[in-house]
């Protein structure tokens, strides 16, 4: 049996129905913010919070040129009262640790390791917050913003004993937050959530109205808001695949998974003919495996993702914000799993992506077949496709413009 996907009239694809284009349009900056020094706070454990961080930046470098915007990794900043560094003679950091963890699958059971987590930042909080004083005393800011869960606690306490009106700003890069003390704190602070979950939980702790502020999603780099227009047909040759078979697009970050490889042969057993490119990134020995296999393009590390992503027709991964929120930016909709080895924080996203009907959830990606089966039943795939595209998500350019209101807020009494 062979199921063809078809493109709409014409072979190539205008792409500008998939984003939102870039508004290149400035607010003015508060008279006294003529060079406001802006601190974005992020570490490498999973790779979101740098990716955020570097986007949000070039956009605002776009729109409020005269800012100076600094990127501060906190593992820098607390490598002195690191455990894994202590114990493997500075050798080893707990980040390192973490991403291995991620790289070779091991999350089943993290709940406890995450409340381990917590507790040990709890215990360590003076010699934390030490630091963290110091490196405020020399370099101030006028805003501070973290981009990481765990450790916004702390950050907020030191700021405040240094910098008492500065304001501080949480930008969640998950779609909901893991209470208690995952990325909303009791404190009095700003921040900024991309769902309609978060902004309920934040109520939920008593933040302040005026200090919860919803944007339409998930940070995603400028790439995937390009306009781009492309053949499909021609580009699908190009990479040796069918130009009309349903393609699947097979993602778990930056170092791949050998699962991929299992779900590539589970599509081998359709009744109907499916191809799939699958992101390896920097797992050569992945690539390697699936060089020869039939129907199969493997990619390498690559920052075309999007490039990619628009060449497929549905997504397969892990229940990852960013690569969620990506592929349903372009209008793909999503198999993913929600089992024991789904992270903590990742488990409401299945819960977020049934509730909007943007794809599938299953308990097993080993069983990707059945949901690919479902997801050409009766027009599923179509149905999903216009739901994500209804999402609309402009986080990316809508942040910026919410912490230049909260700048010129805190700039008000100086302008008095």
């Amino acid at each position: 049996m062979r199921l063809s996907v078809q493109n709409q009239p014409g072979d190539a694809i205008d792409m500008t129905e998939l984003t939102i284009p870039v508004d290149r349009r400035t607010r003015p900056i508060a008279p006294l913010a003529c060079c406001p020094s802006v601190q974005f706070i992020y570490f490498d454990a999973g790779g979101g919070h740098r990716s955020a961080a570097l986007a949000l930046r070039q956009i605002i470098e776009q729109r409020y040129p005269t800012w100076q915007v600094e990127l501060v990794n906190l593992q820098e900043l607390l490598r002195p009262v690191d455990p894994m560094l202590r114990l493997t003679r500075r050798r080893v950091s707990s980040e390192t640790v973490y991403n291995g963890m991620l790289k070779r699958g091991w999350t089943y059971g993290s709940l406890p390791l995450l409340r381990g987590l917590q507790a040990g930042i709890r215990l360590r909080a003076a010699p934390i917050e030490a630091l963290l004083e110091t490196h405020w005393r020399r370099r101030p800011a006028d805003m501070v913003v973290s981009l990481i869960p765990n450790f916004n606690g702390v950050l907020f306490r030191s700021l405040r004993r240094v910098h008492a009106e500065v304001p501080y700003v949480t930008i969640m890069t998950d779609i909901a937050d893991q209470p208690p003390r995952f990325w909303q704190e009791d404190q009095d602070q700003f921040i900024i959530c991309g769902s309609d979950k978060a902004a309920e939980q934040a109520r939920a702790r008593h933040y302040r109205p005026e200090r919860i502020m919803q944007v339409s999603g998930m940070v995603l780099g400028p790439r995937f808001y390009q306009a781009a227009r492309i053949d499909r047909r021609a580009e699908r040759l190009a990479l040796g695949l069918d130009p009309d078979l349903p393609t699947a697009l097979i993602m778990f970050g930056g170092n791949g998974s050998k699962l991929a490889l299992t779900i590539v042969e589970r599509l081998a057993r359709l009744p109907f003919a499916v191809q799939s490119i699958v992101m390896c990134g920097h797992n050569r020995l992945l690539a390697a495996q699936l060089a020869r296999t039939e129907r199969c393009c493997a990619v390498g590390f690559t920052d075309q993702v999007p490039h990619y992503m628009r060449l497929a027709d549905f997504f397969i991964g892990k229940p990852g914000p960013g690569s969620i929120s990506e592929a349903l930016h372009l209008g793909l909709p999503v198999i993913i799993e929600r089992n024991r080895r789904t992270m903590p924080q990742e488990r409401y996203n299945a819960e977020w992506v049934a509730q909007h009907e943007v794809g599938l959830v299953i308990r097993d990606l080993r069983h990707v077949g059945q949901a690919v089966t479902v997801l050409y039943r009766d027009d599923r795939l179509h149905v999903f496709r216009r739901n994500a595209l209804g999402l609309r998500n402009r986080a990316l350019f809508e942040i910026p413009d919410r912490l230049a209101s909260i700048m010129d807020r805190s700039l008000m009494p100086l302008l008095r």
